[in-house]
């Protein structure tokens, strides 16, 4: 098994599509990696890979090494600044076209999806995120299947379920949350996204969607809540043409004034056009979203051990 070197699988889930589990998979990985760990991303969402546009690699392409695939690099590990190094496997670095549609029966899926766990030369990893896809479909079920008969005991160290405040998305949190107890997947928290909007012009961020939904739902199931988690167009912005977060003065997040994180505007002037996969992660540590992402990966870390 190509994970045998991996220390620790986290699978991020979620009830329905469009709560952002490809946006929090992202920062957790980013997060991870800039407090020093050693980070794997493995999309495993068949029909729509969103990966490699989180991290700005959608020209990269896949090696092919003896006895399997290398995954892409996000970016090398910086001894110096505590960074890890960040890679990433997805379909979509398989596909001809951005635009490619992935039409596949179950039995494919499936058999893509063991062929991701067995033929990817991870490495030395400290932490693998499986991105997955909405709902408990054949993807999920494999995955499962897979993982608890063939990683070590202790190595799927569980899941994190991500869920929007409203109760449409929670009703659908709550079946993911029978499917890892039913499948004997630990349960490491539960994520609410979406918990607010973060103005990119008055400093002002408003519970747009109303707050509190998953908090709620977690306690209902006694599981962590990890944390609330607001929509910040710069987050957008910085993914989608590589700018990096500017906030106005004042601006507050949970409490904390977040615009004194901003760089100077010579450097941010220099590199807001740039959309490097390399600068991803430096850029990033001004966005109103790190510090949040910072104390839920601890969080996670000292959850599992």
């Amino acid at each position: 098994m190509s994970l045998s070197k991996v220390k620790h699988i986290i699978l991020v889930l979620s009830g329905k599509g469009g709560v952002g589990k490809s946006s929090v998979t992202t920062q957790l990985a980013l997060s991870l990696s800039l407090a020093g760990h050693s980070v794997g991303v493995l999309d495993v969402d068949l029909t729509g890979p969103s990966m490699p546009r989180m991290f700005n690699i959608e020209e990269a392409k896949v090696t092919q090494a003896p006895g399997g695939w290398l995954p892409v690099t996000v970016h090398e590990a910086n001894a110096e600044a505590g960074v890890g190094e960040l890679r990433c496997m997805s379909l979509g670095f398989l596909l001809k076209g951005r635009g490619d549609a992935v039409v596949w029966r179950g039995p494919k899926k499936t058999a893509m999806v063991r062929q991701f766990l067995s033929d990817v030369l991870w490495g030395d990893l400290d932490y693998l995120l499986i991105d997955t896809p909405p709902g408990t479909s054949d993807e999920h079920i494999s995955l499962a299947e897979t993982l608890l008969k063939d990683a070590r005991p202790g190595q799927v160290a569980g899941a994190v379920v991500v869920t929007t405040p409203q109760a449409v998305a929670t009703a659908d949190v709550r079946k993911e949350l029978n499917f890892c107890s039913k499948t004997g997947i630990p349960i490491i928290g539960v994520i609410e996204n979406m918990a607010g909007f973060v103005c990119p012009n008055c400093a002002e961020c408003t519970n747009i969607f109303s707050k509190g939904g998953g908090e709620v739902m977690a306690q209902e199931f006694s599981v962590r809540f990890l944390g609330a988690v607001p929509i910040d167009p710069q987050f957008v912005m910085l993914v989608e043409s590589g700018a990096r977060p500017v906030y106005p003065a004042g601006t507050m997040v949970n409490g904390k004034d977040i615009s004194g994180a901003n760089t100077s505007t010579e450097q941010a002037a220099e590199t807001s056009t740039r959309k490097d996969a390399a600068l991803l992660a430096d850029k990033y540590r001004g966005c109103s979203l790190e510090p949040l992402f910072n104390q839920i990966t601890r969080d996670i870390v000292a959850a599992i051990g």
